[in-house]
């Protein structure tokens, strides 16, 4: 592979690019190439198109530059090029993390003076992994709560009936697949194990969850409430773990409803 600096100018984004980047983002990108300088190069094709690297190139071009280092691929067909751009994000979103080697690793860095928000995590991350001075899991006093600043705590009301106990999930999938494996020949310890693994496939309706909560009684609400089904209190939401949960939800709503603020 050869490394070479191509105008920005002449890059062209792929127009039908699934994956988006925030101006915050296009912003910590930019923090880090300042910081690192650019250390990843662009990847395009022969006539210029992105094949990966569009948060980088829109980063260099918040920063002014003219040129910016790329490597050109020639062999791929319209369809693997198509192909390869969904790869490289969808597959590095797939890694995760190690938190206590994590840790471990920014604690070192902070210790040195290094500004963390460089490497792109911010409070929330650096409370839930305990760094920061907070001893004991918790927000320091300077950052006092940022959960209930960023997401207001919902108030659920009742709408209308109360909803049915079917209309809560979607769980077809799993019975079909229940149905299957309770059909086969395989022993009884598979058998248990790949029904439980079946039930992966029930789609909740937190709409309507939201809603079965609101009309329930303090009993049923508390334990939707252990079980995540609803959030009620951020706080304990975090002590749970359920941090996490909470935001998976809250973007597959804003996915399937749009961004109603």
């Amino acid at each position: 592979m050869k490394v070479e600096n191509r105008l920005v100018s002449e890059l062209i984004p792929y127009a039908r690019n699934a994956r988006t980047h925030s101006d915050e983002q296009i912003a910590q990108i930019a923090a880090s190439i300042r910081e690192f300088g650019f250390m990843n190069p662009i990847l395009i094709d022969d006539k210029g198109n992105v094949l990966a690297g569009h948060g980088r190139l829109a980063a260099a071009r918040k920063l002014g530059m003219k040129e910016v280092p790329c490597v050109l691929h020639y062999h791929l067909s319209d369809t693997q090029r198509r192909a390869y751009i969904l790869a490289d994000n969808k597959l590095a979103l797939n890694a995760g993390w190690d938190d206590e080697m994590l840790s471990i690793e920014i604690e070192e860095l902070q210790g040195t003076g290094f500004d963390l928000n460089i490497l792109g995590f911010d409070d929330i991350d650096l409370a839930v992994l305990d760094i920061g001075g907070a001893g004991d899991g918790r927000l320091s006093d300077e950052h006092e709560d940022p959960y209930t600043r960023k997401v207001q705590t919902p108030t659920y009301e009742p709408i209308g009936e109360k909803p049915r106990i079917a209309d809560l999930c979607d769980d077809s999938k799993t019975r079909e697949m229940i149905a299957k494996i309770e059909a086969s020949d395989l022993p009884d310890d598979e058998k248990n194990f790949l029904i439980i693994a079946a039930y992966r496939h029930v789609i909740f309706n937190f709409e309507q969850i939201a809603n079965y909560y609101a009309h329930s009684n303090e009993s049923v609400q508390r334990i939707m409430e252990d079980s995540a089904l609803v959030i009620v209190d951020f706080n304990k939401a975090i002590e749970l773990g359920y941090i996490h949960l909470s935001k998976a939800i809250a973007d597959a709503y804003v996915k399937e409803n749009g961004d109603e603020d």
